[in-house]
């Protein structure tokens, strides 16, 4: 099965707060963007549709959709411990927990996200810690939680620019520790090579990333591998001819002008990437 997830980050802040939200007021963003795509997805057979929201838009995106809606909805990140009958029934101020994501509607969660990776790290550091393996075994508990409430889990890998040596023993320890006692079945591995994502950087190309893909897939014993450093109509093809990926990971849609995430843009690359 092919599968494009949605990661909206943190798009939904007016251009006046210095965000990119361009789309629709705050409280209408997340109800927005469903019911812009639900309909248009149904085109696209065999293909798992998920996305990520800000928490504060699953409520509206869960109510703007349909009985025969092919999208899923998702959470980004929840904590690594949850309410339990005749347990801790709340306590966690300031946390997301794995149920309260599903029975607000989620379907989905993404995991070990670099943005992620690069948070619980700086925490490490500020202590003057450094301890990748941690936040490994971090990552992992928050997996073995979605599992737990019932969430499918994208879970991102990828290496920097100063583990370009050792690409394969960084993907391999992030894989092993992070889904050490996981089932894989409800488990899709996001490939991002945080080393070429952002403005000015160059790009992996195919047979970087194939390499990549093959080794996840050996590791994994053969999960769906996503290339998650940006599904867009300048890489969808190349991306769609790589055997070992199974889908993208889309964020922004427009990189010049008026920059921000736009659904028929959105709807435009899924339709280059699936021909």
């Amino acid at each position: 099965m092919k599968h494009i997830f949605l990661n909206l980050k943190r798009f939904d802040i007016p251009p006046e707060f210095g965000g990119v939200n361009r789309l629709a007021p705050v409280a209408e963003w997340g109800s927005t963007i469903v019911s812009s795509v639900q309909d248009k997805l149904k085109e696209f057979g065999g293909t798992e549709f998920a996305v990520f929201f800000p928490e504060l838009h699953i409520l509206p995106a869960a109510a703007a959709k349909k009985e025969d809606s092919p999208l899923l909805l998702g959470c980004q990140s929840i904590y690594r411990a949850d309410t339990a009958v005749g347990g801790n029934f709340g306590a966690f101020t300031a946390n997301r927990t794995g149920n309260i994501m599903k029975a607000a509607g989620c379907d989905y969660v993404i995991i070990g996200h670099c943005e992620e990776r690069n948070d619980k790290n700086g925490i490490l550091e500020a202590a003057g810690i450094s301890a990748p393996e941690a936040v490994d075994r971090i990552l992992n508990a928050e997996v073995k939680m979605a599992e737990k409430a019932g969430l499918k889990v994208l879970f991102c890998i990828g290496e920097k620019d100063t583990e370009l040596d050792n690409w394969d023993e960084v993907l391999t320890r992030q894989l092993k520790l992070g889904l050490d006692g996981v089932n894989m079945e409800n488990v899709v591995i996001g490939y991002e090579p945080v080393w070429s994502i952002g403005p000015g950087k160059t790009p992996a190309d195919k047979p970087y990333i194939t390499k990549a893909a093959r080794l996840i897939k050996e590791v994994t014993g053969g999960a769906d591998v996503v290339y998650g450093g940006g599904l867009k109509t300048d890489n969808a093809g190349m991306l769609a001819s790589i055997d070992e990926i199974d889908g993208g990971l889309i964020a922004l849609t427009q990189f010049t002008g008026e920059i921000g995430f736009y659904p028929d843009q959105y709807i435009d690359i899924i339709r280059t990437y699936l021909g």
